[in-house]
């Protein structure tokens, strides 16, 4: 990657519905050379893709709750039917493996505090292979980006 594909990729992360001429106005190159790597990007998997940000309270998604589980077992089964539970959650945007006194953390989101009780309650501890949750209630966002940075760190 030079330092071209990096402006394609900061550019892209600001505004993914940019045209390869705009992009090659921002980046100083024609609109065939940016549509060439911005084709190379994706196919190399650095660029995943394309989608909209929505905003989760505007659509009623008024709770965020990060969840830290632990598993009774790792054994493959256990392992398995949590990958089950977690994939066939819509309200789970994300999960991570993680160190330390949790196995994962999950980012949950719901309508209220009442929905994100019932989705713990009924869908988590429920589980005979989730041995603990410990949910973390958002009170205040204070930032949020969706772009990476555009040079390593």
């Amino acid at each position: 990657m030079d330092n071209f594909d990096w402006k394609i990729i900061s550019a892209l992360q600001l505004d993914g519905r940019l045209t390869n001429q705009e992009i090659g106005e921002k980046v100083g190159l024609s609109a065939s050379q940016c549509s060439r790597r911005r084709t190379a990007l994706e196919e190399s998997g650095i660029i995943m893709g394309y989608s909209a940000r929505v905003n989760g309270h505007a659509i009623g998604l008024q709770v965020l709750a990060y969840v830290h589980i632990n598993l009774r077992a790792h054994d493959p089964h256990s392992v398995a039917s949590f990958q089950q539970i977690i994939e066939a959650q819509a309200a789970i945007q994300e999960v991570h493996m993680v160190s330390g006194e949790a196995d994962y953390l999950l980012k949950i989101v719901a309508s209220n505090l009442e929905q994100l009780a019932d989705f713990i309650s009924h869908k988590l501890l429920a589980s005979e292979v989730i041995s603990h949750v410990k949910s973390f209630v958002v009170l205040k966002k204070l930032k949020q980006v969706s772009q990476l940075p555009t040079r390593p760190v």
